[in-house]
């Protein structure tokens, strides 16, 4: 170091110098120059931020029009009784609405102890959780914990889409969520801002809110939460699937623990609860709930209706759109109180699915429906009907049939199948195969008087799947029968008062009119019972006489009933399908185009219990929306009448002996006065029976869904109808009920051969027995006539001619005059058909045909018949020329029947 005068000299010299002086003051001035640069850069940062931050604030929804109410509640459907059955919802929407009142303070201390301890204090921002959580994000390194509020929890679940946020988005959207939630707090209480909360949280396993989180995992209501099941709730919210109490019980224990130690330190439960809390085993009370998406809860026939009627009623009532309809019905939250009896609808289940009611229950069809993606990227599709024509067809197996008894058999055929499509490459791209057991039912009851549907079963088996095939609803139509005799035939001829229950119809061989005519058959092919009255005709179930009558009304006058009687499915000439429609002579058989649903002839028997007034079937009294307030009100159906009260009571006493001495004597029981129809169709693939009692009218359909089989000894509906009706009518200790008869109605003795007065000495000498009895009648269609039908002859027994005064033998007999057409009949075929009554039976020709043996000079012997004025005096003839009635027909068997 040169520390002398001369080195000291020369620093001066450097120091003072041109250079030295301009270096230092450029550095000074690069150093002001950062300085200024940083002191910009922090400033036109701040500002850009503030500005930024200015910018969001300013585009955020303005508080006034801020909805923070959760969206999306579950619908609850109620019984007859007011007891819920059904619960619907789309996904998010599984939540009921409750009060902060009905909320138990163990449970919102339970949230506000976990989620945001100082809720009651901060004004929406917890300044002191946002500087914890800072604190703790930089000395970790980690966001463990986040600093929202339950104001700002609100914001983002109920204002916010917080989903798939990138950063910029999730920044933008937390500094809006923050202003909102100062805002918010100055407009709404801490208790609206915690109900609204507690009402909108997914609470796991489908859950939203925590009344239906206390109804999915403890089956109670959230009033009656214990401290350690609300521990349990208020567990899951920071992660709904990660905390599920059933799924990850030890995730959520852990976290409970916490939550109950929270409660205690901020001083909401004391040592004596938390001790409590902790020690109650409440997870072996979650033991056996179903997690969502293990199981669906799948409607009941009734409810798929329900729906059904609820959405059009929206549309045309209320002019939804469908798509409107279906989003209020599964998130709007209604109360929708329908119709069903649980009791009823529990009978009828169990009876239908008793395996005891049928004499082979492992009977089921099989639909297969695959599709295959092929290597070339197209699509092949195949079914169950392609699946047995190459079985049949190009194996020649007929081992295998789309109703089958062995399920593992079944799915050998399936497997073998599905490989032989598979050799050629491809792979399957879908594949469902369902089982169904058949035969199939349906069946539905309605009270009458209301037109309110109690019950609707749409098929036999579990019920797999929601808005599916419903059997009893106008989903399906099948072939009615002789069902629907009473409807379109009996009913319109007692009503127009054509006929009388009285009136005589001969049953005989009858062709259908038309070029191509064919014979009229009954059920048993080839027999025709002769003359009987309308009761009996519609007792038996006989076709002929169904037709005749039908043919006198005309086929249009039935049709136009059954449309009276809301049959729903019929074609007219006007909509005839390829040809096809309903109003020909074959529909008093039930021969229709396109057949008729369970509840459209629930609701026409109905008509018939109720006076010969028709209610329209309903599912609900009575829609509330999620507030309270009634938007529909269907407690008063609509109505209109088919039949006048007189002629309703007569079909009425028809369809009693139906009961009582017809086709359907094993559907009536003790208790109560039964009245209704069966139906069977052409070789047996349907059978109905459509009864009432003075309470219910019910329907049961069976059948095979694909017509494939004969019902033959596999069910009897009947027995089923009556276990079902005898068993409910029982359970509700219903008194033996009757039909009131009406004023207008009179009992007047008839013979039951012509339906006229009966003649003394004639009617009751009639070779089966007394034809006389006595049958209901209006007052105005009471007969005046007497009887033309019997007639007393005498006929010589060696001829068998009528007998003249030179007949030596001769044999007096009492016998029913036809016309010829009407005693014998020859099919198509040339089979000769012949009445039950036809040797008893004499037409106007044999009556004319005098014997030819002893004399034919010889006077005739008198022919007696009655006078058609006096029933004791008859009337002396050469000739029998009197006419049969113009109005009858019926079997030759004396009846006195009485319901």
């Amino acid at each position: 170091m040169n520390y002398g005068g001369k080195g000291i000299k020369q620093k001066k010299k450097l120091l003072n110098s041109a250079t030295t002086k301009l270096g230092t003051k450029l550095g000074i001035f690069f150093i002001k120059l950062a300085l200024v640069a940083a002191i910009a850069v922090v400033v036109s940062g701040s500002c850009l931020v503030l500005g930024s931050f200015q910018g969001i604030i300013e585009n955020a929804p303005d508080i006034a029009s801020v909805n923070v109410s959760p969206e999306g509640f579950a619908t609850k459907i109620y019984d007859s009784d007011e007891n819920e059955i059904q619960t619907l919802s789309s996904a998010g929407a599984n939540r009921t609405y409750v009060t902060i009142d009905q909320i138990p303070k163990d449970l919102q201390h339970a949230f506000i102890a976990i989620e945001d301890e100082r809720f009651y204090e901060h004004n929406g921002i917890d300044m002191r959780g946002i500087l914890r959580a800072a604190s703790i994000t930089l000395s970790s390194g980690e966001m463990s914990q986040g600093a929202s509020t339950i104001t700002q929890q609100l914001l983002k679940n109920n204002v916010f889409n917080a989903f798939n946020e990138s950063t910029i988005e999730k920044i933008k959207r937390k500094v809006q969520e923050q202003y909102l939630a100062v805002k918010l707090e100055t407009v709404m209480s801490k208790d609206a801002i915690l109900e609204n909360y507690l009402n909108t949280i997914n609470l796991g396993n489908g859950y939203y809110g925590v009344q239906a989180a206390a109804r999915g995992y403890f089956n109670k209501d959230v009033s009656e939460l214990s401290i350690s099941e609300c521990a349990v709730i208020a567990s899951i919210t920071k992660s709904p699937t990660g905390l599920n109490p059933i799924r990850h019980a030890d995730r959520n224990k852990d976290r409970q623990s916490q939550v109950l130690l929270n409660m205690k330190e901020q001083g909401y439960i004391s040592q004596e609860e938390y001790d409590e809390a902790i020690a109650d085993d409440v997870y072996a009370r979650l033991e056996g709930i179903e997690l969502a998406g293990t199981s669906t809860s799948t409607y009941s026939y009734f409810v798929d209706e329900l729906i059904n009627q609820l959405t059009s009623d929206l549309m045309s009532q209320k002019g939804y759109t469908e798509a409107q309809a279906t989003s209020l019905i599964y998130r709007g939250g209604l109360r929708v109180y329908s119709t069903q009896d649980t009791m009823m609808q529990q009978v009828a289940d169990d009876v239908i699915n008793d395996p005891g009611n049928y004499n082979d229950n492992t009977h089921f069809s099989i639909n297969y429906a695959l599709t295959i993606k092929q290597t070339d990227g197209s699509f092949s599709y195949y079914s169950h009907n392609s699946m047995a024509n190459w079985y049949t067809k190009t194996l020649g197996d007929t081992r295998f049939s789309l109703t089958m008894t062995d399920e593992d058999a079944a799915r050998s055929y399936v497997e073998a199948y599905k490989q032989e499509l598979l050799k050629e490459g491809g792979e399957i791209y879908a594949e469902t195969l369902t089982f169904t057991l058949q035969p199939q039912i349906s069946f539905t009851i309605m009270d009458q008087i209301t037109g309110q549907v109690k019950v609707m079963v749409g098929g036999r088996g579990d019920k797999t799947l929601n808005r599916s095939l419903n059997r009893a609803s106008n989903d399906i139509a099948r072939q009615p029968g002789s069902s629907i005799k009473p409807l379109a035939v009996y009913g319109p001829a007692l009503d127009t008062g054509t006929y009388s229950l009285a009136s005589a119809i001969d049953d005989a061989p009858y062709y259908y009119s038309g070029t191509d005519a064919k014979l009229v058959t009954n059920f048993t092919k080839g027999e025709y019972r002769g003359l009987m009255t309308l009761r009996e005709a519609l007792t038996v179930s006989q076709n002929v006489p169904a037709v005749k009558i039908l043919s006198k009304l005309t086929p249009q006058v039935g049709y136009n009933y059954l449309e009276k009687f809301g049959i729903s499915t019929l074609v007219s000439p006007k909509n005839a399908i390829n040809g096809a429609h309903d109003v020909v002579q074959s529909l008093a058989l039930g021969g229709m185009t396109r057949g008729v649903s369970n509840i459209d002839m629930c609701a026409a028997y109905a008509a018939i219990a109720n006076k010969g007034t028709y209610t329209k079937p309903i599912y609900y009294t009575k829609v509330l929306d999620s507030e309270g307030n009634i938007i529909i009100d269907n407690s008063v159906p609509e109505t209109h009448k088919v039949l006048n009260e007189n002629s309703d009571w007569l079909l009425i006493q028809g369809l009693r002996s139906v009961a009582t001495d017809g086709t359907a004597r094993t559907a009536n029981f003790s208790s109560q006065p039964v009245a209704g129809k069966t139906g069977t169709t052409q070789y047996d693939s349907d059978r109905w029976f459509c009864g009432f009692t003075p309470y219910y009218t019910s329907v049961i359909w069976a059948g095979y869904d694909d017509n494939s089989k004969e019902l033959g000894n596999v069910v009897n509906h009947n027995v089923i109808w009556r276990t079902i009706m005898q068993t409910i009518h029982e359970n509700l200790n219903l008194p033996t009920g009757s039909y009131e008869q009406p004023s207008g109605i009179v009992e007047v003795a008839v013979c039951s051969k012509s339906g006229l007065l009966p003649v003394e000495g004639l009617c009751d000498h009639d070779p089966e027995g007394n034809c006389v009895i006595t049958e209901y009648f209006t007052e105005d269609t009471v007969p005046t006539e007497y009887c033309t039908t019997h007639v007393k002859v005498s006929i010589c027994n060696e001829s068998g001619d009528i007998a003249t005064s030179g007949c030596p033998s001769v044999s007096t007999k009492i016998m029913r005059k036809k016309s010829s057409a009407d005693k014998l009949g020859e099919d198509k075929d040339g089979s000769e058909f012949k009445t039950w009554d036809a040797d008893i039976s004499i037409t106007d020709t044999e009556l004319s045909k005098l014997c030819t043996i002893h004399s034919a000079a010889t006077k005739p012997s008198k022919v007696t018949t009655g006078t058609g004025s006096n029933k004791n005096n008859s009337k002396e003839t050469t000739a029998a020329s009197s006419e049969t009635s113009g109005k009858t027909d019926s079997s030759g068997l004396s009846s006195d029947k009485r319901p």
